[in-house]
């Protein structure tokens, strides 16, 4: 069976009114359901590890560089942090800062040393995803991940305890290093923000299997391809499948309706697909099916909150 399902950001996300159109009457015709919220849950819904947390540096390194396995892998990816009253917040981190080939050529060489004393190997395959490469059987602690941590308070996101002292210290000295790095006045010039932090997450070994229901995955975003290149999933052609398709950067309820539901729901009536489901990440789920158009007593639903 030939099924789309889309996932979406949080309904909040996508605000506004939808006129009585085809989309708000099959809207209101869907099998909706309440699941678990969050990104996490959205995303366990779709992929299937053994792991938790889930080994993010591993997998995207696989997909990166391809040379994940026999090692555990940190993410040290590059960020931009802003001191204030209370402490610092960390403000931008990766694609965000705008991180080229020339940045990494310029920051690594004098970083890379500072690792090295530590035992570990910093690259960076991608200019905005940064790695350590650690013995397999390297104990760490739990990190949270930068979107988690953005905007907010720095140092309530900081690794606790005895095994995290080490990593709070070389986030500080890697600040000392940036802070001082000539480098970031030329990105000053150019309008950009400075490098003056690493942030360190997704830490772990290559998981032993991935699994995923769908046959097909399109998505821009690292951790959704990695995770479908270790599922065996196709994460690039097209076809008549049943296709995981990332569109959590929609922010307009009309591109929603207009540019993506309503194709497929032409595509339905045509017969080239079966089945429409809308994931949100706030835990809202609709399914869609050509069977639903006799629901006819059923109110369009001219929002997707309510």
């Amino acid at each position: 069976m030939a099924t789309a399902t889309l996932l979406l950001p949080a309904r909040s996300r996508l605000p506004g009114t939808l006129a009585a159109d085809p989309v708000a009457r099959a809207l209101g015709r869907a099998d909706w359901q309440a699941r678990e919220p969050g990104e996490h849950a959205q995303l366990h819904r779709h992929f299937v590890l053994a792991e938790s947390p889930w080994p993010v540096a591993a997998l995207t390194r696989q997909l990166d560089a391809g040379d994940a396995a026999g090692a555990s892998w940190l993410r040290a990816d590059p960020a931009h942090v802003v001191p204030d009253m209370h402490g610092a917040r960390l403000m931008a981190h990766g694609e965000g800062l705008g991180v080229d080939a020339e940045d990494v050529a310029a920051l690594l060489p004098d970083l890379r040393p500072l690792f090295a004393d530590a035992g570990f190997v910093l690259d960076a395959p991608d200019p905005a995803r940064w790695y350590l490469r650690l013995s397999p059987e390297a104990q760490l602690p739990e990190f949270t991940g930068p979107d988690e941590a953005l905007g907010d308070d720095l140092f309530a996101h900081l690794p606790q305890g005895d095994a995290a002292r080490r990593w709070r210290a070389l986030m500080t000295e890697s600040q000392v290093v940036l802070h001082q790095h000539p480098w970031n006045r030329q990105r000053a010039t150019r309008g950009r923000p400075a490098i003056n932090s690493l942030w360190f997450w997704g830490g772990g070994r290559l998981p032993a299997s991935v699994r995923s229901p769908h046959a097909q995955v399109r998505s821009r975003e690292s951790l959704l391809r990695a995770l479908a290149k270790a599922a065996g999933v196709d994460a690039d052609s097209e076809g008549r499948v049943d296709a995981l398709v990332d569109l959590r950067h929609l922010r307009s309820l009309h591109q929603f309706s207009d540019d993506v539901v309503q194709p497929l729901l032409l595509a339905m009536q045509r017969g080239e697909l079966d089945r429409l489901v809308l994931d949100f990440q706030d835990g809202e789920h609709a399914s869609l099916k050509p069977s639903q158009r006799w629901r006819f007593w059923r109110r369009p639903r001219t929002g997707l909150e309510g």
